[in-house]
């Protein structure tokens, strides 16, 4: 059998198709960006067509660009944001309303109202998440209370909810397959993590009925086939995992103590903690990594809303650049002894402060201050918040080896943002050579189940890194630097944290 692999791998602003082959090269990628709906303060949608209509343009790019076809596929793998929203009708396939994007802010005062009824101690026992609006659950409930004659028609069971990937997998195979894997489920404030199904305590909670709920897959497995005409041949879905758990597999962090941290629209730590479902007491997230043969393995994630938006803020915004990877160039002329700092809570601020209310701004500005401080601040602003997810990890999980970061995503290309962060984490930080480690993830998942592609052992080995970055800062630059972000978070925060 092919040795190649497609990865679907469906983003928060674009989705991309990679080809890989039975070394792990890349060999076809094909990107489209879509549009972001943003229809009130604080609401993030996308049009679900957007998705479906992007995915199957660049699936048929990637196969072009590697000059095969879809018969030479030994399976493909998805990957996706994970807790954007979609609900549609069973029998149309239409859906009832835009995809609520996991940054969507607009079921905050239900989530408030569910804590002041006692569920979050519930809630966090068995899904191992906290109440906000950043999961999957509130946003079907919001679309079941203000659709018009939804919540009838879900009850009647005519209604069905997905994430990206359901969707997509949905759409791929012509409606015949409703199903998700368990990271993504994992996301959705409605499934216990430890009993590994749909809580009927939880849908209670959230108005949502069993019947819209997909089956809930291992990472690795028969997901469907797609159909014949899309691609040209039918292709079998071997693999799921939403986004941040096929990074964590991308980059091999199969060992309990690995830390890997994702840098794309926002920054996503996660530290795999074995078969062990953690308990966190700093306000991380306890989460499933993924699950291969029935047997699952737990991680610790930590969540920042806003990395790679904050650069897109500088140029799209504020102007100050025209490119992203100007930012760091930027930023390496900024004058060092100024105390800028860019508190980006656009959308609130994730952990471990968990604020929804709170909003972003700059503190420390002089007269002096120009384009290079503020860059420098947007770039510093993603290191310090890494900061604060790695400690909250370490006090929730101790351990005697020393604290390595692998990085991925789209700003580690930044040699000045990677040095920073080992400097502000003090700890080395492992840039690896394949960066692509989201769609590597997926393919692995699919490789794997297709018998093509190693297991776990064999495909650690073959993780290599590109370059460490070294801390260099004295301890006394670093305190200042800290103490300085703490204070400006501070006095950012809607409430004392």
């Amino acid at each position: 059998m092919s040795g190649f692999v497609l990865a679907i791998d469906q983003g928060t602003t674009s989705t991309r198709a990679i080809v890989f082959d039975a070394g792990q090269r890349v060999v076809g990628v094909g990107q489209l960006e879509f549009p972001q709906h943003f229809p009130h303060s604080g609401w993030v949608e996308h049009d679900p067509d957007d998705l479906w209509r992007t995915t199957v343009a660049v699936v048929r790019r990637a196969l072009a660009e590697a000059k095969i076809s879809a018969r030479d596929l030994a399976g493909l793998g998805i990957t996706n944001q994970r807790e954007t929203a979609l609900v549609w009708d069973r029998n149309t396939g239409e859906a009832i309303h835009n995809a609520i994007v996991w940054q969507d802010r607009r079921t905050a005062r239900l989530c408030e109202r569910l804590i002041a009824e006692g569920n979050a101690p519930m809630v966090a026992e068995k899904t191992g998440l906290l109440i906000d609006s950043y999961f999957s659950g509130t946003k079907v409930a919001w679309m079941l209370e203000n659709v018009d004659g939804a919540k009838a028609r879900a009850e009647a069971g005519d209604l069905v909810f997905g994430t990206v990937d359901t969707w997509l997998i949905w759409k791929l195979t012509g409606g015949r397959r409703h199903v998700t894997d368990a990271t993504n489920a994992s996301r959705t404030l409605m499934f216990d993590i430890r009993a590994h199904d749909w809580d009927d305590e939880l849908l209670k909670m959230l108005g949502v009925p069993r019947s819209m709920l997909p089956e809930v897959l291992d990472s690795a497995a028969d997901f469907g086939t797609t159909d014949a005409e899309i691609f040209g041949s039918p292709v079998p879905i071997l693999g799921v995992a939403g986004d941040q758990q096929a990074a964590t597999v991308g980059q091999a962090c199969f060992t309990p103590g690995m830390v890997k941290s994702t840098y794309g629209t926002g920054c996503f730590a996660v530290l795999n903690t074995g078969e062990e479902f953690v308990a966190s007491g700093n306000r991380l997230l306890t989460t499933i990594a993924y699950r291969l043969d029935g047997k699952t393995t737990y991680a610790l994630e930590g969540s920042i809303f806003v990395a790679g938006a904050a650069v897109q803020w500088l140029r799209d915004e504020l102007k100050l650049i025209e490119r992203a990877e100007e930012s760091g160039q930027l930023a390496s002329h900024a004058d060092e002894e100024q105390e800028v700092y860019l508190v980006p809570a656009f959308t609130g601020l994730g952990a471990p402060w968990w604020d929804a209310d709170a909003r972003g701004a700059i503190f420390g500005l002089s007269r002096a201050t120009g384009r290079e401080e503020i860059a420098m601040a947007a770039l510093e602003s993603v290191c310090l918040q890494t900061l604060d997810l790695v400690e909250a990890m370490q006090r929730d999980w101790t351990s005697s080896e020393e604290t390595v970061l692998r990085v991925d995503g789209g700003m580690v290309a930044s040699d000045w943002t990677m040095q920073r962060l080992a400097d502000l984490l003090d700890a080395p930080v492992d840039r690896p050579v394949v960066l692509e480690t989201t769609a590597l993830g997926a393919a692995w998942l699919a490789g794997r189940q297709a018998g093509v592609w190693p297991g776990e052992a064999e495909f650690a080995e073959s993780w290599r890194r590109d370059r460490r970055f070294e801390p260099s800062f004295d301890e006394k630059r670093r305190e200042r630097k800290i103490a300085g972000w703490r204070d400006a978070v501070g006095r950012t925060l809607s409430r004392q944290a």
